[in-house]
This record gives structure tokens, C-alpha cells and sequence, in this order.
């Protein structure tokens, strides 16, 4: 039986809007509220921030903070390598995407001679570098590290020294170089990109489940493809943004919530399949946001109603 470690990064210094910094608490409280002792079962590590720098005087609009979000990619690395490392599943909850680069390079250090796959299910292709972010804020970026792929043929920013040798030390955190190759890189759902990121998609042939295909052909035969796809991946890790599912229909709780989405039995499927593989060493959720959220604390209950139904599953590992 696997023993599962929750490792919660509240940090969203990546992000273009605050708040979720909360999410992991909002996950918390709609585990209470469903008279649930999940968070009293499994031990847990809590990542220190600096959620502080929001009040920093930004400077460069092409990589927001990034000295911060380095420092907490890097913190968040350690956390998740070390418990690889002691034979544990980590469960990474975290505010923004931003640190699915930490994790990733956590993942990657804690196996250093194996290929590590990533699905990622998100609205969003998050390929950004700060040489071509329309927005500068770094949630939009974890990938293109990880890749270790600027997409200079796409450059739209002129960005600064200091910028550019950060982003040089994020693309290294835990180990140099490059962690994951571009084609080991299946998407779920994403449907918000802008033409640098439609670039690298073509560029590195990465496929993307569009969720009218998942549900035309089901989930089951998307989710072998992809394992297939992931055939000489000796580990994969498994992203998850709440913003992946449908906005309408759940919840507007995210910083950029995307319409036409997933519902949460389609994401619990699609988890529940990739975790039969036996590959997976690491599931991240992320980017829930109550202050935004409409409907009382749904986001979060309906982010606990997946994470809740997949941990049998680590379990069984």
C-alpha cells in the first residue's frame, strides 16, 4: 500500500489575481463540511512562501516576481523529491500553476536517469516563456521550463538581463537542463492558447484531448492513447487545474476560468485511468480560488469530490 505524503504549497505569487493562496484551506473546510477526516489521515508538509511579494514594486511585466517564484519552485522541488526519494506518493496541492515547475523538477531529481511523462489537464497550454507572455505572470509558464524551450522564433517581449538570468536558473532548478521532453507532453482539455504556445503544441506534436473528443470517443480510449503515447515514460506525473472543468457548470472559483469544460466525474475517470497505468509517482492539484467563486465554496468541494474519489486509487500503488 502506498503511503501518500500531502504536500501543500499555499502560494500564488505566479498568478495574475489573488487568492489562491486559500485554495488549499477552501479544500479544507469543504472536507469538513462533508464530515470527512481526510485531512486528519494522510501526514502533510507545508511549503513556506512569499506571498508577501505581491507588495513588491513590480518592476518587470515579462516574468512577474520571478525571484520569488523561483524561490518557491525550488522549496516545493526539495519537498517533493525528498518524499520520492523515502518511497512516498506526494499529493501536491498548490495556489497557482506556477509550481508545477517545482514539482516537476522535484520529480525529475528524485529520478534523475528515468523520462518523466505529463499530463496536463488545463484550459491552458501554460508553453509561455517571459520572451513571448502577453501577460507576464508566470503561472503561464511552468512547461516551457520544464522543456527548457524559450520559443525565441515566437519572441514578442524584449526582456530584461536579471529576467533572463532567473528564468535561465528556474529552467535548472533540481537538476540542469531539461526535465521533461516537449513530445512527453499529453494535454486535457486545453482550450485557451495564444499563437506562441499553438506553436510549440505543433512544434513538438503534443496531442491534445479536447474535451468534445474525450467525450465522443470516451474516456477510456483517449486515456490509452495516451498511455501509449507515454510508452517509453518510465514515471509520469499528473497536473491538474481546477480550470480544466467547465466554469458554467461548476464553479467560476478559478483566476481564469474557461467555459465549456470538463464536469468532475470526466476529470476522476480520467485520473482514476492514468493512476491503473502504474506509472504515476505524482498528482498536483491547483488554481483554486474561493474569493472568486460565486456559489459559496463549490470549487473547492467539487476539487475535493476528485481528490477524494482518485486516493483509493494511490493507495492501491
Amino acid at each position: 500500500m502506498k503511503e501518500i505524503k500531502i504536500i501543500k504549497n499555499r502560494s500564488d505569487i505566479g498568478a495574475g489575481t489573488r487568492g489562491s493562496d486559500m485554495g488549499i484551506d477552501a479544500i479544507e473546510i469543504a472536507a469538513i463540511n462533508e464530515e470527512s477526516n481526510y485531512f486528519d489521515r494522510y501526514p502533510f508538509e507545508d511549503v513556506i512562501t512569499e506571498n508577501e511579494s505581491i507588495y513588491n514594486k513590480e518592476n518587470n511585466s515579462f516574468a512577474k516576481r520571478i525571484e520569488n517564484v523561483f524561490n518557491q519552485c525550488k522549496r516545493l522541488s526539495n519537498h517533493v523529491k525528498v518524499n520520492l526519494q523515502e518511497g512516498k506518493f506526494p499529493v501536491v496541492i498548490s495556489g497557482d500553476h506556477s509550481s508545477a515547475l517545482g514539482t516537476i523538477s522535484g520529480v525529475k531529481a528524485a529520478n534523475p536517469t528515468k523520462r518523466v511523462g505529463v499530463v496536463w489537464i488545463d484550459a491552458h497550454g501554460d508553453l509561455h516563456s517571459p520572451y513571448t507572455s502577453p501577460s507576464g505572470n508566470i503561472h503561464g509558464m511552468p512547461l516551457a521550463a520544464a522543456i527548457s524551450d524559450d520559443n525565441i522564433d515566437s519572441q514578442i517581449n524584449d526582456v530584461d538581463r536579471e529576467t533572463a538570468e532567473f528564468w535561465e536558473r528556474m529552467k535548472n532548478i533540481a537538476t540542469p537542463g531539461q526535465k521533461v521532453l516537449g513530445e512527453d507532453i499529453v494535454f486535457f482539455g486545453v482550450r485557451d492558447t495564444e499563437q506562441p504556445e499553438d506553436n510549440q503544441i505543433e512544434k513538438y506534436g503534443i496531442k491534445n484531448y479536447m474535451v468534445a473528443e474525450v467525450r465522443h470517443r470516451g474516456v477510456e480510449v483517449c486515456v490509452n492513447e495516451t498511455i501509449e503515447k507515454l510508452n517509453e515514460c518510465d514515471i509520469l506525473y499528473v497536473s491538474f487545474d481546477v480550470d480544466a472543468m467547465d466554469c458554467d457548470m461548476v464553479s467560476y472559483g478559478t483566476g481564469t476560468p474557461v467555459p465549456k469544460g470538463f464536469d468532475q466525474f470526466e476529470v476522476i475517470e480520467i485520473i482514476k485511468l492514468l493512476l491503473a497505468s502504474k506509472k504515476v509517482v505524482c498528482v498536483e492539484f491547483v488554481e483554486v480560488n474561493p474569493l472568486l467563486d460565486m456559489k459559496g465554496n463549490k470549487m473547492a468541494k467539487t476539487a475535493f469530490q476528485i481528490l477524494n474519489s482518485i486516493t483509493e486509487d494511490i493507495e492501491k500503488l
